[in-house]
């Protein structure tokens, strides 16, 4: 039998910075909602939980590096990219999605990546706590 390495869902003194873009904030909100709903029933304190706002999702990466460079046992990047009419939005997911792994690979601070790619305004509020769950 293959030895199993899980990481322990017990959150009880871990220090947690959560990095959400502004922009969209109708949806990225609920994301927070979610995120800390989450942290605390996994005895994470409130006191322990660092909310940093950045402009918007391309601006994560940065955010996301500012926060490791702090006292934090892992980070949450949250943000929501809605596709529109012109290749912005496959230009930003990507780049939005490197920049934090490769942010995480450099600093090894876990990130959590939940920034939503969506095609429309209505998957991605499905996302943020209707329907789907909250995915925050």
């Amino acid at each position: 039998m293959a030895r199993t390495i899980e990481g322990d869902l017990q959150g009880q003194g871990l220090k947690i910075a959560i990095v959400v873009s502004r922009y969209n904030s109708f949806i990225t909100d609920r994301l927070v909602e979610g995120a800390v709903d989450a942290l605390r029933r996994h005895g994470v304190q409130e006191k322990d939980i660092t909310l940093v706002k950045v402009p918007g999702s391309f601006e994560l990466p940065l955010g996301v590096r500012r926060a490791c460079a702090g006292k934090v046992d892992a980070v949450i990047a949250l943000g929501a990219l809605i596709r529109g009419g012109t290749p912005h939005f496959d230009y930003l997911s990507a780049e939005v999605t490197k920049g934090i792994a490769q942010v995480m690979l450099d600093s090894g601070v876990p990130v959590s990546f939940g920034v939503l790619t969506t095609d429309t305004v209505e998957q991605a509020i499905e996302r943020a706590g209707t329907k789907g769950g909250n995915k925050g």
